[in-house]
Order: C-alpha cells, then sequence, then structure tokens
C-alpha cells in the first residue's frame, strides 16, 4: 500500500483502499482510499500533518511509530480521499459497461505511426548497490522486483502462471523466470483470480478485488484448455456479459460447479459445459445491483461483496460463504444454503465471529485430504487501528462449519518475527489488503499465510515462523554497506502479499507467492536461517514480466554521453532508473513514487515526488555517495502544500516549458521556484496563488510565465464536486478563476486531469478530461468528450474528442511535428496537425492505463503504463 512519508519508511503495499466496482468494463478503478505507511529504522523527524480527506489521506507521519516498527501510521479509510477512483466518476455514479464500450470503439480505429519499443524490460534490483544512498530501501532484502501480483497457479510439471494486478497473465515453464505473456489479445489486464481445476485447464479471472485505489474491474472469466503452449483469447470466455464490470476475488471448483466470488454477488457455472450465462447464486443486496431501483446510490459498490466460498468435503452441497464489505455493513458475515434459500449463520462457529461486526474480508483454504480448513478474518471494527486489521487466523477440523479455533492474532504472529530481536511488524495492519493461504497437499498441518510478510505454520497453526520478513532493516544481520549487499540477512520477499500456489518441477515442490512486488519461490521443503527467516526466497522477477506500475516518467541524457536515462515513480516500488549500458534498473529513491521531472539535458537531475508534494531532488542520479546521512546528495524540498498535506497523494508539477528552472506544484495553493534542480529548501518556494480552501490542483502547465491550474474540490468526488481552471503569472500577477459552466455544456463538469500549452502562444491551451461522458455517468453536467481547445486563454472551450473513445483521458503531449498524443485509460492516441480524426498511436503498446507521457531528449515518446512498464515510440 502507499505510505506518506518516504524512505526509510518502506511502503505497506502501495496501492490504498478502494473499491473499483462503480466503474466498468474491461477495466475500472477503485473508491474509499487508505493510505498506510512503514518506517524505516533511521527515519529522521518529518512535519506532523493530520489533514485527512481533503488531501487524499492520513499523513503517516501524523503519529509516528518506535524505530523498526515499520508501521507508523493510522489506516484509516473513512477519512482518506478516494483519489484514483472519484477522477473517474465524478461527478456522478459510472454505469457498467463505460470501459467495455470504450474498448469496443478502440477495435475500430486505424493505427498510425510506427512500433512500441518496451523500455523496461530489464531485471529491476530493488536492492542495487550501486543507489544505497541513505535515503533509499536498497538493501531491504527484496532484490529483483516488477508490479503487483494478484493471482498465482502451478502445476507439477514447472509451469508457473502469474497475474499482475494489472499487467495480465504471464507464463513460466521453467518452474519461474523466463516468462511469457499468454493474453494480450484480452481486453482486461486487471487479475483477481488465477487457478487450475482437476484438467489442467487454467481459469482467468479478471478484475482485481483487492479494494486498492488503483484497481481496475473486468470483462469476466476466461478458460485456457492448454495453458502449457496456448493462449488466451476473447473465445475463452466463459459465459456471456453478466461478470463484466466486476472484480472477482476468487474462483472456487466445488463439485461440478465453479463459483465465483465477485464484487457483485455470488456466481456460478457449470465445469463440464461451459456454454451458456453465468447463475447469480446470491446477492445479499439485490437493489444495489445494478440495473435495480438503488444501483446509482454512491453506496451501491459495498453492498454485495463476496470474498470466499467453500463447502463441506463430506457433503460437497453444504456450502458456506464469506460476505461483507472489509469496513462493516450489517449484511456482513457468513451464510449459508438451506432448502435453496441462502441465510446468514447467527448460530455459534466457534472462535470464528459470526456477528456482523465482526466479519470483514476472509480467505479460507482447505486440506487435499479434507482433514483440515483455515481462515483469515479481518474485522472491520479495527479499521482504523494503527495496529492491525486481523481478526485472527482459525482453524477447523474436517469441516468449514466449525467448531473453529484461533490459532494466530496480531500479537502473537509478531512474536513469531525473529529469534534475533523479536517483533518487526503489525501483522494484519492492511488484513482488508493483504491475504492469502496454502496447505501443503502433502501435509495438512502445513499451511503458507500471507499478510504483510509471509508466514509458515508445521503444526497447524500452533507455531508460526515470519519466512517472509518485511524487509531486514531491523535485524542485526542487516548492513547498508554496499560491499555487503544486506549483510549476513537472508533474502526476503517483497512486502503486501495477494496470491500463493505451490508446485513442482522434477519430483520437487515449491511454493510460489504473489505480492507488490512480484513472484518469489522456495521449496516447500524449505530451510530457515537462525533468525527464524526463510534461507532460501528466490526472486522470479528476472526482467522478463514487466508489470511494473508506473505513474510517471522522466527522460534526460545520460552523463556518459551516450543514450538516454529513464526515471518513473511506481505504486510501492519507489523511483527507477535505467541509464545508458545498465544490466540491471536500480531503484534511487524508496517507497512510492509520484510525478516525476527529469533535466531533458541532464538525466542525473532528476525531482521526485513521494507522496502529496513530498519532492525530493538529486544531481547525481541518486548514487552510492556515502551511507553517512549528513553527506546524502538527496534533498527533500517540497513547497509548503507539501509540508502541510495540503495537496492531493500524488499531485502535479512541472517546468515552465520556456523558461525550465521555473517550476510550478500544485496543491491548495499555486507554488513556484526558479532555482530548477539547484533547489534545495522549501523556502525556495513561493506561493503564488490560493485555490480555496479544499481546492486542490489536478493538473498545472507553464509556458512563458503564464500559468494554468485545473484544480477539483468538494471532495473531489461524486458528492459535492467542483471544478475549476485558474490562470495566472509566475510573478503572482494577474491570476483570477475561468468562468465555467456547471452544466456540462463547452466544457464537462468533471475532473480535469491534464494541461498542455501551446510553446508559441500561451493563450492556446489544452485540457484533458477523466470519467466518462453522459451517456455513463448519473452526475450533474457531466457532458460529453475528453480533450478541450482553447484559443483565447480558456475563455472558451472547443470539444476535439471527434471519434475518441469515451475513455479517461490522462495525460496530453503536443508533439514536434504539430501532433497531439493523449494517454487515456485504455493506451494512448494520436491526432494528427490540420486532422480532426484521432487513430491509435503506433502499434504494440499493450492495452492497458497510460498515465504519463513524456517527450524525450532522444526523438521518442516514453509512456508510463500502470500494470506493463515504460515503452517508447519515435516521435522525431
Amino acid at each position: 500500500m502507499r505510505t506518506a512519508i518516504r524512505r526509510r519508511l518502506l511502503p505497506i503495499g502501495a496501492a490504498c483502499a478502494a473499491l473499483t466496482v462503480a466503474l466498468a468494463g474491461p477495466q475500472a478503478s477503485a473508491a474509499n482510499t487508505l493510505n498506510a505507511s512503514g518506517t524505516h529504522p533511521h527515519n529522521r523527524p518529518h512535519a506532523i500533518s493530520t489533514s485527512t480527506a481533503s488531501t487524499g489521506g492520513i499523513r503517516s507521519d501524523a503519529v509516528s511509530g518506535p524505530p523498526g516498527d515499520p508501521d507508523g501510521g493510522v489506516d484509516d479509510p473513512s477519512a482518506a480521499d478516494n483519489e484514483y477512483f472519484a477522477a473517474r466518476s465524478a461527478p456522478g455514479v459510472v454505469a457498467p459497461g463505460a470501459y467495455g464500450a470504450a474498448w469496443q470503439q478502440m477495435q475500430s480505429l486505424p493505427h498510425s505511426g510506427p512500433e512500441w519499443k518496451p523500455v523496461t524490460t530489464t531485471a529491476y534490483n530493488a536492492d542495487d548497490p550501486r543507489y544505497r544512498d541513505y535515503d533509499s530501501n536498497s538493501s531491504g532484502g527484496a532484490g529483483d522486483v516488477t508490479g503487483r501480483i494478484t493471482g498465482m497457479a502451478a502445476d507439477n510439471a514447472g509451469h508457473v502462471y502469474a497475474g499482475g494486478a494489472n499487467g495480465g497473465v504471464w507464463r513460466s515453464s521453467t518452474g519461474g523466470g523466463k516468462w511469457t505473456p499468454i493474453s494480450e489479445s484480452l481486453p482486461a489486464a486487471s487479475t483477481g483470480d488465477l487457478e487450475l481445476d482437476s484438467s489442467g485447464r487454467l481459469w482467468y479471472a479478471t478484475g482485481e478485488a483487492n479494494t486498492a485505489s488503483d484497481t481496475f474491474t473486468g470483462s469476466g472469466v476466461y478458460v485456457l484448455s492448454h495453458p502449457q503452449n496456448g493462449t488466451f483469447s476473447t473465445r475463452d470466455r466463459v459465459g456471456g456479459t453478466e461478470l463484466q464490470s466486476t472484480s472477482i476475488r476468487k474462483i472456487r471448483f466445488i463439485g461440478n460447479t465453479v463459483y465465483a466470488a465477485t464484487t457483485r454477488g455470488l456466481w456460478s457455472h457449470s465445469l463440464s459445459d461451459l456454454r451458456g450465462a453465468w447463475k447469480l447464486e446470491f446477492a445479499p443486496n439485490p437493489t444495489y445491483l445494478p440495473g435495480a431501483s438503488q444501483a446509482a446510490d454512491p453506496a451501491a459498490p459495498y453492498k454485495n461483496i463476496v470474498n470466499d466460498i467453500t463447502a463441506d468435503p463430506k457433503n460437497p452441497g453444504k456450502l458456506i460463504a464469506a460476505i461483507g464489505w472489509r469496513s462493516g455493513d450489517a449484511y456482513n458475515g457468513f451464510y449459508t444454503k438451506s432448502g435453496g434459500t441462502w441465510t446468514r449463520i447467527t448460530t455459534s462457529l466457534g472462535d470464528l465471529p459470526t456477528a456482523a461486526a465482526n466479519v470483514g474480508a476472509v480467505t479460507f483454504a482447505g486440506s487435499k485430504d479434507g482433514s483440515k480448513f483455515y481462515a483469515i478474518n479481518q474485522d472491520p471494527t479495527k479499521i482504523t487501528s494503527p495496529k492491525s486489521t486481523l481478526g485472527g487466523v482459525y482453524v477447523s477440523d474436517g469441516t468449514p462449519f466449525g467448531p473453529w479455533k484461533l490459532v494466530a492474532d496480531s500479537p502473537k504472529l509478531e512474536a513469531s518475527g525473529s529469534a534475533e530481536t523479536g517483533a518487526t511488524y503489525n501483522p494484519g495492519v492492511q488484513a482488508w489488503y493483504n491475504q492469502f493461504l496454502q496447505v501443503d497437499p502433502a501435509d495438512p498441518n502445513h499451511v503458507y499465510m500471507g499478510l504483510e510478510e509471509v508466514y509458515e505454520s508445521h503444526d497447524a497453526g500452533t507455531t508460526w515462523n515470519t519466512v517472509g520478513p518485511y524487509w531486514n532493516f531491523t535485524y542485526p544481520c542487516w548492513s547498508i554497506d554496499p560491499t555487503e549487499q544486506t549483510g549476513t540477512c537472508s533474502p526476503t520477499t517483497h512486502s503486501d502479499q495477494h496470491a500463493v500456489a505451490i508446485g513442482g518441477i522434477g519430483g520437487k515442490s515449491y511454493v510460489v507467492v504473489g505480492n507488490d512486488g512480484g513472484v518469489y519461490k522456495r521449496p516447500v521443503a524449505g530451510v530457515l536461517d537462525s533468525g527464524g527467516h526463510a534461507a532460501d526466497w528466490q526472486s522470479l522477477n528476472d526482467g522478463s514480466i514487466d508489470t511494473l506500475q508506473y505513474y510517471s516518467v522522466g527522460v534526460g541524457a545520460d552523463p556518459s554521453g551516450h543514450g538516454v536515462a529513464v526515471s518513473g515513480g511506481l505504486q510501492d516500488n519507489g523511483q527507477s532508473i535505467l541509464r545508458s549500458g545498465d544490466k540491471v534498473m536500480g531503484s534511487n529513491f524508496g517507497g512510492d513514487g509520484g510525478d516525476t521531472l527529469v533535466d531533458p539535458k541532464n538525466g542525473c537531475n532528476i525531482a521526485e515526488e513521494y507522496t502529496n508534494l513530498s519532492i525530493w531532488v538529486t544531481n547525481d542520479c541518486g548514487q552510492n555517495v556515502s551511507i553517512d546521512y549528513s553527506t546524502s546528495t538527496e534533498y527533500n524540498v517540497p513547497p509548503n502544500d507539501g509540508v502541510n498535506g495540503t495537496a492531493r497523494f500524488t499531485a502535479p508539477f512541472t517546468t515552465d516549458s520556456q523558461s525550465p528552472n521555473t517550476w510550478v506544484a500544485g496543491g491548495q495553493h499555486v507554488a513556484v521556484q526558479t532555482k530548477g534542480f539547484a533547489i534545495r529548501a522549501t523556502s525556495d518556494w513561493t506561493d503564488v496563488y490560493d485555490l480555496g480552501a479544499g481546492n486542490l490542483a489536478t493538473a498545472v502547465a507553464d509556458s512563458g510565465g503564464k500559468i494554468y491550474a485545473a484544480w477539483c474540490g468538494g471532495g473531489c468526488n461524486s458528492v459535492g464536486f467542483t471544478r475549476g481552471i485558474a490562470v495566472g503569472n509566475a510573478d503572482g500577477t494577474g491570476w483570477h478563476q475561468l468562468t465555467l459552466p456547471t452544466d456540462g455544456t463547452s466544457l464537462p463538469n468533471r475532473y480535469l486531469s491534464s494541461l498542455a500549452i501551446d510553446p508559441k502562444d500561451a493563450n492556446h491551451v489544452y485540457v484533458g478530461v477523466s470519467g466518462f461522458s453522459r451517456a455513463w455517468t448519473e452526475g450533474p453536467g457531466a457532458g460529453i468528450g475528453h480533450l478541450y481547445e482553447s484559443h483565447d486563454g480558456g475563455a472558451t472551450w472547443k470539444d476535439i474528442s471527434a471519434n475518441l473513445p469515451d475513455v479517461p483521458a490522462d495525460s496530453i503531449v503536443l508533439l514536434p511535428h504539430g501532433g497531439i498524443a493523449l494517454a487515456t485509460d485504455l493506451g494512448v492516441f494520436y491526432q494528427g496537425p490540420h486532422n480532426s480524426r484521432w487513430s491509435i498511436l503506433g502499434d504494440g503498446l499493450p492495452t492497458n492505463a497510460t498515465l504519463q507521457l513524456s517527450l524525450g531528449p532522444d526523438g521518442n515518446l516514453y509512456a508510463a503504463t500502470h500494470g506493463r512498464g515504460i515503452w517508447k515510440i519515435r516521435v522525431q
């Protein structure tokens, strides 16, 4: 999850909480954002902020933990701003099918330009000793990483399948590594679950259900009959459109039936006959389903969430389903089917709670022989706890109907952290986001569990080892010294666990786990080191699997005189840097990476946003000069809003296109500094305009000293949403708000995501519009279109969307030859000079949310995708 302090604060994951069912189609984003944090043992003081909803979430530095406690903050979804989702849904509720319709529109467009080339195809080493500056997370022990993996499956012939959060399905035939993408032809790249059935078919349930702010819904369930060598196609979809525009947490095979636990109820389908529609088995609140009377209610996405289902092995017709929203609702609980009717269980299940208040996100796992059942339960009453949201881990003998016995809670798991130092974490602080369970097929008492860390028990949960600790920083074996790698510590996994499977090759079994840093593997019969941690984790993120989730990209000439240096901000994987001639990418900033600025003339001049305008600058690529903080070469230089937290979680900042030493940043205020990459302090910034209390910048642009700042207000979501554009000069003069209509005429009343100014005429400006047009959005003034143009400084606007698919716009680049490139949630589109029609820019770019475009000094346009890494295309 995302954090709100930087470095020495590795995040607790990085997505932040939100549910993605209100939006529709192959991809859709999330709601109810929740931020969390981690604290590096050498954390230095940060300014305290108690700002909440208006800043994109509680600043984690509001509550600081002791050294060695990776969680220094509080998780409070009720106070957190649902930024990523709100940008795409405001000013109302988006009807199901919006993304799907946009994808269909996209299929009819021609392609213009050459082929896109992948950039981030080398391994990304989070522990690269070249960047072991005091301010990086290098040496934490996670090694090579990629983007969030939310589905895992494996057979006993060396085939491993990994599903990216928004990166599609990948196959390895070597027990991990040397990956090949196998779902490129599908309209959805978001993974909910991957499962192999008893006949060896691979089931791909699209739509991530981890309730994270950057999760996307899916286009249904697909089955690949020969996954060892086949690839998915749209013909492989099971059923019709019933599961389009939803998210699927689990696929379960029970008898001759497959069940899908989704964010829109429990669905079933025959396993033997894949024709025909999915059947809705149960929805606890059917009036909130799409098309029903309360479908437009803002609470509708949270009213029919099914987390998991399992059955009594002695009576497979006796089912038990775990149902409910992680933040709590009256319908939360365990349900069973009796006489054709689903009813909530109110009788005792032993230690496993049945009261609605105490049942949240739940995961089941049963042993192969049916003798043991395990469950994780997240407790909604603890959702704001600074320690843990975990209700407990439970075991039942022979039946999921209990009695269940509590075998672990957060304090017990914390105490199992290390024989060397004891507690290292707050287990389950994100149990609504991090959960997996896997029982060893050969031993019902041997179970793997994932929360933020990976745990293992050999005695049915009586005792546990933290085999995959959050990081190695807290242990005596750790060292920051580049010559010692991580000291004598064993390698660990990346934090925030989501998926697990057991497979084998050559008669040797292994467990593979998927988390916010990719895929990791160890033998099922693994070895522990002296600290009680696994001594044999292997990263499978060899660079051939690229599911990196970029928010931004910046490119500059490499100071070596050869090629370019490419930087980008990532979900939970810091800031990557790839220099000319590199064999691996390095990580020079830790935590989450937001927006990025790179000097086109010198790619080692980098400005990176952590969160909420916490901007850091380096002039040497963030290379390891000294492990002594006093000689650090990275500088924290936030404007005042970055100190106070009065900025969006990923807030905009940019340079003046005519004067690159002039920078503009947007929070509640528009701030300007004129020292460029020589900036060293917050005092170098000047607030030149106040957008107004509760109004926060969503995009800024500057050319020749004329600044445009788009903003949102009213909570920036569907309830009370407002938006506007302020215009003024970098010297603080001439500021005023443009008069924009609220009825959607001439400029939609939706989130304004990006701005671009004609370098030859500062009155000639473009604005990109997120969300969906009024055909899909049930909100006031939704209007139509996604790209608007003004020739009079914003006094009047013209819609130039033409045949552009109706999909959220994210980034605008005016190309040197006069054309326009527009990045959207489905890819990049192109409008040529003196042409009103749009085409798809180039060939070969995966269907993916492309969040930022950047022109490089090498004549290439670079695209930061949120799930398939960075790509480039020749435009000069």
